[in-house]
């Protein structure tokens, strides 16, 4: 069985993937040698090689089924785009299709620019956008009903040249903290290195429903999420569901998933049922950070396909159930080089090591200046329903280190030398004979803390489950940047390396000194770290609208403007685009709950008060003939009674949702409704559900509208 599992991830790995083994193996040496050294330094793509790379890749696709290529990019709407073309290019003089690709048709394509959120870099009549081929990202083939289509990961950019896409961004930040990195690795005697790139691995946690049942759930369907529903008997307070045992429907699909995507080149491999029942997790193993988020779109797209075919429906929705955990994206982060070095990698003695002691101070000190960007690149509309609750980090940005780091930290601010306060690893001892020892871990986890170190990375558990992992790893490459430069340059400075020495310490003393508040390694969730965190000085933002002004402060604005990774005008846009989404998104909520309360619940109810209201005339009847009365704390005169009270609240919320998000959509400045639908038209959505989660409990199951959660969640 061993040897089958091995042979069945041997032979798909890679399969639809056009790999550095496929190139090599197809490309002339003298191309592939410059196509190589394109991928491995970052320079600009030679053009004269162009043609043999594209007509190469042709056949490869085409050998696998292939009969249209698409330009794969990922715009502002979070999700991925793409226009298919087929491969031929004529018809020759007897008839045969004539198939061609250029390196012309690889390097560029163009897309309706006017038609993608912009924020008003381009007018609805400028039209033209270009695509830009990331050779950094292999191409891959994807099998599904529409056929086989080459897909070539790229850049979305304007006719004028700004980025309309989540990619060109992030690969500016790349580029910054590389050359940043590697500028601070020659400064400790590093004279191997050529490259640092972010590494990344993304988890993604998913729900998973019967399909059927999903299409009678008009909120899902339209949203996502359910904007209706009490909860069952039972939800996740038993714990059984996590990491329980794999149910078969749930492991065929899962096993499905891990082929399509082990055929991509994604390294697929903790799968485990979540904390909610219906709830599950993906993680793969690290790869360069501009790779993690192409693969994590795939990792998405194919969750959704796959579930399809197996007669489900993947939810990945931040919280698509009200009370029940909500699905978070955690987002692991490091720098390394090209000849293997972590710079957040401690070493065995931490506090002997003092050039990690340093990356972890100037991380510290990232983190506490730009908490507000952070805390932005995790704010959409779904994750406002999670962050904060028992299932996600706080909103409130804090540094978890551990006790051991923290003694060192300490030790560092008060007496000028990291000491030996450092903890050992210890063993553990189960006082189970049977049972074998092993030494622990020096620090343990935290779920509660937003950015977390873990050992040799740091752990941001704030992304939500349907957000691209490009925004958050944008924000910590460039920040990451401005704090490994703004070190170079005071490092540089030094003469002997005495002097070096002694900057290296008096930088760590002084930067633990004024950042030492962002560190916090307790329970983020308590009450007590809200005060303590307000005395510290912390902003606590509390939902995306609040968030999204940090993008375009004058900090904002000088940090990426510095390291040439968005401009003023790209962050502005992006904001308008942050503002009109969230207001979107909410509309269509505030919409579909209109549709459903107007259309489904509300004469769901009626009928049952009138059902109701004819057995409480026959109890009256059959009564007043044997000379009594029905008294009116009788359990069907009482149900009625608060069936009709509680129709009469909800269609009075129904009717105030409807005004107020009439008059919020009114609203011409982007921010302004923003603010307005967050202020009230949410609140109005919210009033309106109260009522009718309560009627799901007392009305007759053969009356309600839809599946209930119990329906959704249990019979999967």
């Amino acid at each position: 069985m061993e040897q089958l599992k091995t042979n069945l991830i041997s032979e798909n790995f890679g399969k639809n993937l056009f790999s550095d083994e496929v190139m090599r193996e197809r490309l002339p040496r003298d191309v592939y040698r410059k196509l190589k050294k394109t991928i491995e330094d970052g320079n600009e793509l030679d053009r004269s090689i162009a043609d043999v790379v594209a007509n190469a890749m042709k056949n490869w696709a085409i050998e696998r089924g292939a009969t249209h290529f698409t330009h794969w990019f990922q715009p502002l709407t979070g999700i991925t785009a793409e226009k298919h073309d087929s491969f031929i290019e004529g018809v020759s003089g007897d008839g045969h299709a004539i198939l061609h690709f250029s390196g012309k048709e690889l390097i560029k394509g163009e897309a309706d620019a006017s038609s993608f959120p912009s924020g008003g870099l381009r007018a609805t009549f400028e039209a033209r956008g270009y695509t830009a081929w990331d050779c950094t990202s292999p191409a891959f083939i994807r099998e599904d009903a529409v056929g086989v289509t080459l897909c070539i990961p790229t850049a979305f950019c304007s006719y004028t040249g700004e980025a309309l896409d989540k990619k060109t961004p992030l690969l500016r930040s790349m580029e910054a903290v590389g050359v940043q990195a590697l500028r601070f690795l020659k400064l400790f005697g590093n004279t191997t290195s050529r490259r640092v790139m972010p590494q990344v691995g993304p988890e993604q946690e998913y729900f998973l429903v019967d399909k059927e049942k999903y299409l009678k759930r008009k909120d899902l369907v339209y949203t996502g999420r359910t904007l209706f529903g009490a909860m069952p008997p039972k939800g996740q307070e038993m714990d059984d569901h996590y990491y329980g045992s794999i149910r078969e429907r749930i492991g065929s699909f899962m096993h499905e998933v891990n082929i399509e995507l082990w055929k991509l080149g994604v390294t697929a491999t903790t799968q485990h049922n979540e904390v909610a029942p219906a709830q599950h997790e993906l993680a793969p193993i690290y790869t360069q950070a501009n790779l993690a988020v192409d693969q994590n779109q795939m990792v998405m797209d194919t969750l959704k396909k796959v579930a399809y075919r197996h007669n489900m429906k993947c939810l990945l929705h931040e919280k698509p159930f009200k009370g029940l955990n909500g699905s978070g994206k955690h987002v692991n982060w490091s720098l390394s080089s090209d000849d293997g070095i972590n710079l957040l990698s401690q070493g065995d003695t931490p506090e002997e090591n003092i050039r990690f002691l340093l990356v972890l101070a100037l991380m510290l000190s990232a983190v506490d200046k730009h908490a507000d960007l952070l805390r932005y690149s995790a704010s959409d509309v779904g994750n406002d329903q999670r962050l904060g609750g028992c299932e996600a980090p706080p909103a409130i940005i804090s540094v978890y280190i551990g006790q051991q780091l923290e003694d060192v930290l300490n030790h560092l601010t008060e007496t000028g030398s990291a000491g030996a306060l450092s903890k050992k690893g210890e063993r553990l001892h189960t006082s189970v004979r049977t049972l074998p020892e092993f030494e622990m871990d020096t620090a343990d986890r935290n779920r509660t803390s937003p950015f977390a170190f873990t050992g040799n990375k740091f752990e941001f558990r704030m992304v939500g489950s349907s957000d691209s992992t490009s925004s958050p790893n944008v924000i910590l490459n460039t920040i990451a940047a401005e704090a490994l430069a703004d070190a170079c340059d005071v490092l540089e400075t030094a003469k002997t390396k005495e002097e070096f020495d002694l900057k290296v310490h008096d930088m760590i003393r002084d930067l633990l000194a004024k950042h030492k508040r962002i560190v916090f390694n307790g329970n983020g969730y308590s009450d007590e770290w809200v005060e303590e965190a307000a005395r510290r000085g912390l902003p606590n933002i509390s939902c995306m609208v609040e968030a999204v002004p940090a993008l375009t402060s004058e900090k904002s604005v000088k940090l990426f403007e510095r390291f040439q990774v968005l401009s003023k005008t790209e962050l502005e846009s992006r904001a308008e685009v942050e503002y009109e989404t969230y207001s979107k998104a909410v509309n269509i909520e505030a919409k579909t709950m209109l549709d459903v309360a107007g259309k489904d619940i509300i004469p769901a109810v009626i009928s049952y008060i009138g059902h109701l209201s004819e057995v409480v005339e026959r109890m009256h009847k059959v009564r007043t003939l044997c000379g009594e009365s029905v008294l009116p704390d009788h359990p069907e005169v009482k149900r009625l009674s608060e069936c009709a009270a509680l129709l009469d609240e909800m269609q009075k919320a129904f009717e105030h949702l409807e005004v107020t998000r009439t008059e919020v959509r009114a609203i011409e400045d982007l921010k302004l409704r923003a603010e307005a639908m967050r202020a009230k038209v949410v609140p109005a959505m919210e009033a309106l559900r109260a009522p009718a989660d309560r009627l799901e409990m007392i009305v007759d199951r053969s009356y309600w509208p839809m599946p209930s959660y119990g329906d959704l969640l249990f019979e999967v």
